[in-house]
């Protein structure tokens, strides 16, 4: 049988396959018996090690059923992530593949939109202005746009999470974009108001000190019931996975709630503001 030599520093995508066929034979595995319990060919096994063909986040999961590795901080979809989204903040890759699987998302946003709730044009105007500026490439606006989505479908799962949100009213009183982008941005928030695993609230600005937040924050519960918050400076993202590390923050997040707009005055508030873009 003809074995193919791997060279795993020739890129990210070679790595990945070293790492998948060396973890098949510490197994004493052939790729017909990983391909049997991943339900993949041995013939696509085979592709993705020799690194022919990228693996897809579906393959990944399934190599993560496969070896014990789901939900770890050595996944394989969590390497998978930082290879698709090298340009993002650093931990950014780690929290979404946290977030595609928590039980309860609680969201704090400041100035724009939480990317959960954002519409396609909405995310495109942001990701272009990023271009504009030199931050990002067009390849890299097109991959955040993309992640947007990917995020939001992965919340269209069974059992759905519970998602909290709380947004600064700056959110919905800074224009992004033309009229048309931003009022169908603040439908989109209604509507996500109305779903039944939602709460939406607006924080006011005459909340002023009464905030328990200065900068946006997630806290993320996870199905065992451990916690996890994430926040980003301007150079990278923290993912904190220390339960009693996090649990201030769950405590300051039901303070900020408790101050917040009700959800009816917050969709009120937020419909207000829309008769100003149309």
């Amino acid at each position: 049988m003809n074995r193919k030599e791997l060279h795993p520093d020739s890129g990210p995508q070679a790595a990945f396959g070293a790492r998948l066929r060396s973890s098949r034979e510490r197994r004493g595995w052939t790729q017909d018996e990983l391909a049997a319990r991943m339900e993949y060919s041995s013939v696509h096994i085979s592709a993705v090690e020799t690194g022919r063909k990228p693996p897809t986040l579906r393959f990944v999961r399934s190599a993560d059923r496969t070896f014990g590795t789901e939900g770890t901080a050595d996944s394989f979809e969590r390497e998978w992530r930082e290879i698709r989204h090298g340009s993002l903040l650093e931990g950014f890759p780690e929290y979404v593949g946290q977030e595609g699987r928590a039980a309860e998302i609680r969201l704090y946003e400041v100035g724009i939109v939480h990317g959960l709730l954002q519409t396609v044009e909405y995310a495109a105007v942001l990701a272009e202005s990023a271009v504009k500026r030199g931050a990002i490439t067009p390849d890299q606006a097109s991959e955040r746009v993309s992640l947007i989505a990917e995020r939001q479908a992965a919340l269209n799962r069974t059992p759905s999470p519970l998602i909290f949100v709380v947004l600064d009213e700056s959110c919905i009183r800074r224009p992004i974009g033309d009229p048309a982008v931003m009022e169908a941005q603040l439908a989109r928030l209604i509507e996500f108001a109305e779903l039944p695993n939602t709460v939406f609230q607006i924080a006011e600005f005459t909340m002023g000190h009464r905030s328990s937040f200065r900068l946006p924050i997630t806290v993320l519960t996870l199905p065992d019931r451990s916690l996890m918050s994430y926040a980003e400076s301007a150079q990278r993202g923290h993912l904190e996975r220390d339960s009693k590390s996090v649990l201030p923050m769950l405590t300051a997040y039901h303070q900020l709630q408790a101050e917040a707009l009700s959800q009816a005055t917050s969709v009120a508030m937020i419909e207000q503001v829309r008769k100003g873009t149309l």
